[in-house]
């Protein structure tokens, strides 16, 4: 069940969100995000609980906002052509990881847990994959697509490579030029790019860069 976030937790949801984004988890205390967020420390209590509930009610609300920005995104998308609702879903789901990248160490917590968060996750995943599924089919149909690779497969190929990317960023660095001033810029774009090679040969797909 989608849960209601009043204006005041989104406040303060998302000065948060801003702060550990720069600071991480752990480099972000509650009388920062109080401040920045000029309310009473004892709010975030009243409003969360914890800092730790209140990151994941933060999780779940980047989910939900992820899920119904997709929505709005695979309306814009629907009437192209497969190779290109491809590329578009797979730099859709890329670009959001790399964003929103401090998560992940705290999903690997947390999402042992706590079913209401491995249920918002989960749902976004099979929106994510029934979309990926039509498209398959309809190039497949077209004969675009030579060949027709579980879409299940497909994503966690995607989400697979690209956390791999984000988790081991000291190996990963060794291979990415730019590393000192852009390194998240061009992580993305490597590994958007190296996905695409792969995602296209399972579907049987020569494009023309």
């Amino acid at each position: 069940m989608k849960k209601k976030f009043t204006e005041k937790q989104i406040h303060i949801l998302e000065i948060a969100e801003k702060l550990i984004a720069k600071k991480g988890y752990e480099g972000t205390s509650v009388r920062d995000i109080s401040s920045a967020a000029k309310i009473n420390v004892a709010m975030i209590s009243y409003y969360f609980g914890s800092k730790e509930k209140m990151m994941a009610y933060l999780y779940q609300y980047r989910v939900q906002k992820t899920r119904e920005s997709f929505a709005e995104f695979a309306e814009t998308i629907k009437e192209g052509k497969p190779e290109m609702q491809i590329k578009e879903l797979l730099k859709f789901v890329i670009a959001r990881l790399f964003k929103y990248k401090y998560f992940h160490g705290f999903v690997t917590q947390e999402l042992r847990h706590t079913e209401h968060l491995k249920k918002e996750l989960t749902d976004f995943y099979n929106t994510f994959t029934i979309k990926i599924d039509e498209v398959i089919k309809k190039g497949v149909a077209s004969g675009v697509f030579t060949n027709a690779p579980k879409p299940e497969d497909v994503l966690t190929i995607i989400l697979g490579s690209a956390i791999f990317v984000i988790r081991n960023k000291d190996f990963y660095e060794l291979y990415v030029p730019g590393k000192e001033e852009n390194y998240d810029q061009e992580a993305e774009k490597k590994t958007t790019a190296n996905l695409l090679i792969t995602v296209f040969t399972l579907l049987g797909y020569n494009p023309e860069y």
